[in-house]
């Protein structure tokens, strides 16, 4: 009677564990790896690569990709004091606590982004970068295809679970190495096991496996229950660096045994024989103007009119002026500015003079005629605002032309200026108005904001 009741014993406990581990099996979310050859982008090893997953927080080495991308490209600076909207600030953990109003430089939401995994501080920088974050998501998408991340689509910031938010092992690994590669003087964040957020020092989330693994020095972990514990991580050894992926670790212990695994597999299968081979820059996403800007600099306007002219012999009204003969004058005065012909004695817009029809200002007894005068900045000033960065120069004097034409207050007596530079082998061209005391940049970025025009202060020495 004892062995028999011995043996149903046994048998429950049997049945409840299989019953456990069935359960437990089917609702975890499935496995991936990738493991690369840093140096060559050479695949190692690979199991899933290519199957469409959650990828969690992994999500944010894109939004920090494209944030680097907007700093290189002069959009925005590290030091730029970003407004947290309520929707950032209602973002779900793990997040900073930042505070709907609440002002803090981009840096720091950098680094809470990179370091903590703040999801507050993720959709912050895609609100400051583009407007929105759906805006934002869509700008990430077409980056990841341009890297050649044929598989991955974005629908937000931070990598909460969202219908058609994913990603495979292969993608997030080739994003890692264009981490690397391409923001080397950024890198350096994701090796930190802790850092200054502005408003508290934050942990790596990441630490565990960077102080206990010999050379690893990145990049960025991930978890949601429907996607299980991810990561990708870096590590280096001698010349060699390699890259291993993980999607749907059961445990974050696990899913750090697992990844020390495949970075010893790396290291092991990694050919020294061959050639590093870095990848080319992309070109970057030129975003159209956001429809609607949710960051805005102190004491910005939801509407703004144009300021009224002053008020000198007899002013014209500019709703009296039709518009395509507006259009007209700006277009020869840019023409002019930029190609002026042997008669002509005005110094070009991108050096130091401010051209202004006349006949937009007030017309004079004598003559009808537009003509072009010129005006040297007297501001004495530092500041800049910073219009955006053109395909041609054509475009960049118009749009400066045009953004005088509507806020000669502010911008009265500032320079124009237009610096080429080459980004990502494309040849672009910035729009500034220099010369400006910090009052009247910022009044003019708000003013432009409020228009849904992109517009950027630019401290001394940016």
């Amino acid at each position: 009677m004892l062995r028999q009741v011995n043996h149903w014993l046994t048998a429950v406990v049997v049945s409840l564990f299989m019953g456990i581990f069935i359960s437990s099996s089917a609702y975890a979310a499935p496995y991936a790896a990738v493991v690369m050859d840093a140096r060559t982008g050479q695949i190692l090893h690979s199991r899933n690569a290519d199957t469409r997953l959650h990828p969690a927080s992994l999500t944010k080495m894109m939004t920090l990709y494209v944030v680097f991308q907007a700093i290189e490209r002069g959009e925005i600076s590290l030091d730029k004091k970003v407004r947290i909207s309520k929707n950032a600030a209602s973002e779900p953990p793990s997040k900073l606590g930042l505070k709907a109003g609440q002002k803090i430089a981009l840096r720091y939401l950098i680094r809470g982004a990179a370091v903590k995994s703040a999801n507050d501080a993720a959709t912050a920088l895609g609100e400051a970068i583009s407007g929105s974050e759906a805006a934002f998501a869509k700008r990430m998408t077409v980056t990841g295809r341009r890297l050649g991340m044929k598989h991955t689509t974005f629908k937000n910031a931070h990598g909460l679970t969202r219908a058609g938010h994913l990603s495979t092992a292969r993608d997030m690994t080739l994003l890692g190495r264009r981490l690397f590669y391409d923001y080397p003087q950024y890198y350096n964040l994701f090796s930190r096991k802790s850092a200054n957020a502005g408003i508290r020092k934050v942990n790596n989330t990441n630490r565990k496996l960077l102080g206990s693994y010999r050379g690893a020095d990145g990049i960025k972990t991930g978890y949601t229950n429907a996607a299980g514990f991810n990561l990708v991580a870096s590590a280096h050894r001698g010349k060699k660096r390699v890259i291993a992926t993980v999607f749907g670790g059961r445990t974050s212990a696990l899913r750090n045994a697992r990844v020390a695994e495949l970075l010893d597999m790396g290291f092991g299968r990694v050919d020294t024989r061959l050639a590093e081979n870095k990848p080319a820059k992309i070109a970057p996403v030129i975003q159209e103007q956001p429809k609607v800007t949710k960051v805005a600099l102190s004491g910005a306007v939801r509407k703004s009119p144009i300021p009224k002219m002053r008020i000198t012999p007899a002013p014209v009204l500019l709703a009296k002026i039709d518009k395509a003969e507006v259009d007209r004058v700006v277009r020869q005065a840019v023409i002019e500015a930029i190609e002026p012909t042997p008669e002509q004695t005005v110094k070009p817009l991108m050096r130091t003079a401010e051209v202004v029809p006349v006949a937009l200002v007030a017309p004079e007894p004598v003559s009808n005629e537009p003509r072009i005068v010129s005006r040297k900045s007297t501001s004495g000033q530092a500041w800049s605002v910073q219009l955006g960065a053109y395909g041609s120069k054509f475009e960049a004097e118009k749009t400066l032309l045009k953004t005088a034409l509507s806020n000669l207050g502010p911008l009265d007596g500032a320079e124009r200026r237009i610096s080429p530079a080459t980004i990502n082998g494309a040849r672009l061209y910035r729009a500034r108005f220099v010369g400006l005391s910090q009052a009247d940049a910022n009044k003019t970025c708000s003013r432009l904001r409020a228009r849904s025009q992109t517009c950027v202060t630019v401290s001394p020495g940016s």
